[in-house]
């Protein structure tokens, strides 16, 4: 359940794009190698384009190889929620900001150490802010 009143999430919905909007508040996919954030090296964080809450780490990216910017882990358990997806043939773990309710991508259980989880995630969500651009 966001933490956003649904007023509040509206007015937010307001400044997104319509590939942004469909992404995070209809459940759609970017397509694989679209997004910039994928060749992103920096240290920093990825916030949530809606809300701009902070959803992941620098420090938990990696090169997936799937086309979509991959963490290992979020930044914090608090920052994320988690639902059943069953859309598809196989049940997928959707996940979405816990601040605003936007749908980010999903969680596999084919990652790297320490977690072995791939936060695949739909870079149109994210706002990337370099390291010492924080407010």
């Amino acid at each position: 359940m966001p933490r956003l009143t649904p007023e509040e999430i509206a007015e937010l919905r307001r400044k997104l794009t319509p590939e942004q909007d469909h992404i995070a508040f209809h459940e759609g996919t970017e397509p694989p190698g679209c997004s910039l954030l994928n060749a992103e090296k920096r240290a920093g964080l990825y916030h949530c384009v809606v809300c701009d809450a902070p959803l992941f780490s620098s420090a938990a990216k990696y090169e997936s190889r799937s086309g979509w910017p991959s963490f290992f882990a979020p930044v914090s358990e608090d920052a994320i929620g988690t639902k059943r997806d069953l859309k598809l043939i196989m049940p997928r773990t959707e996940f979405h900001c816990a601040n605003c309710g936007a749908h980010g991508g999903h969680v596999f259980d084919d990652g790297p150490p320490p977690t072995g989880q791939r936060w695949c995630v739909n870079g149109e969500i994210l706002i990337f802010r370099p390291q010492g651009s924080e407010g």
